[in-house]
This record gives C-alpha cells, structure tokens and sequence, in this order.
C-alpha cells in the first residue's frame, strides 16, 4: 500500500493526542483511529505494530518540537551572555508549552520507558539527538559550560514544565521570571548582561 505522508501525520498526531489525554496504557490503534475520525484499521495500516505506533509518535514529536530556524538564527547572530540563554531557554519552555499535548505525550513515553525496555529504546535515541542539538547550539553561541550545564537545564526545564502543564505549585510567578532565576542559578561564570 502507498504510503500518505500527510495521512499518517495526522495520525500520528491524533496519537499523540490520546497519550496526552488517555495515558499510554489508553493509546490503541483504535483509540487512534477514532480520535482521527478515520475508519477501523487505518492506524494499523500505517504503523503495524504497537511498537511502530510508538516509534511513529516519537518522530512526531520530535517533527513538532524541533526549533524555528530563523529563531534559532537570530539567537545565533547575538553576543554570548546570560540573557541570549535566557532567550534560548525561553524558546523551548515557550514551544514546549505551546505544544501541551505533545509535550505530556513526550512525558507520558518517558514514564511509559520506565516500564518497556523497547520504548526506552526509542526514547533515548530521541533524547540523545535532542541533547547533542541543544549542546552543539550552547556551544556554538560561546556560552560558559558545556553539556553539564546543558543537562542541568534539562532538568530544570522538565521539572518547570511539568509544573506548568499539570498542578503548579506556584502559579502566580511568571514562567519568564522562573527561566531568569535558573539562568542566574545555574549559568556558571558570574554575572553578565
């Protein structure tokens, strides 16, 4: 069968609309196809197995929250300090967020790695491309550090994120005012405009 490209996109993101909403232990080839109005069999037609499902969602995600280019160019063009990372971390929190649905997807398959070695499998290729992007771009923009201070915003990152897409513990604080003070905590190297 010829494959549509925009057909199993669509498909792959009313995937992930099911994981955010229904958990992976809710995410069917069925579950998929009625969340796509699509008829009985078109999910499995595209992605054969519940492990191709997985994988198909994973790409996705990675499709959907990969950086603006000309973002990304812009930020590269500026002078290396503090707040060019604020505004390089403010981009992710702002497509992480923007993107709710996959991004409790993107929570929900690493939860789910936790249980199935094969979804872990996936996950980490996918986390390991992101992190050697995100090292490659920190670097590049002459930033003190290096992949420490890369996975240490990683961590702050999902730990905000999850905060922001769940139950905050602190809703009234603006998510700006949040990346500032993990910048300024976690950036080494002092002050700098």
């Amino acid at each position: 069968m010829a494959r549509n490209e925009t057909r199993r996109r669509e498909l792959a993101d009313a995937g992930l609309r099911v994981l955010a909403r229904d958990g992976a232990r809710g995410l069917t080839h069925r579950a998929v196809d009625g969340e796509a109005g699509t008829p009985v069999g078109t999910a499995s037609n595209y992605f054969r197995s519940r492990d191709a499902l997985v994988r198909g969602l994973v790409e996705r995600i990675y499709e959907r929250l990969t950086p603006d280019p000309e973002v990304h160019a812009e930020l590269a063009a500026r002078t290396p300090s503090r707040a060019l990372f604020a505004d390089y971390v403010r981009d992710i929190v702002t497509r992480l967020t923007a993107e709710r649905d996959t991004t409790i997807a993107l929570f929900e398959l690493r939860l789910e790695a936790a249980r199935r070695p094969e979804v872990a499998e996936v996950m980490t290729a996918f986390q390991r491309e992101s992190f050697a992007g995100d090292v490659a771009f920190y670097l590049a923009a002459g930033l003190p550090g290096g992949a420490f201070e890369v996975a240490l915003f990683h961590y702050a990152i999902d730990g905000l994120l999850l905060d922001r897409l769940t139950t905050s513990i602190d809703p009234d604080t603006s998510t700006d005012a949040v990346v500032d003070a993990l910048v300024e905590g976690l950036l080494p190297g002092g002050s700098t405009a």
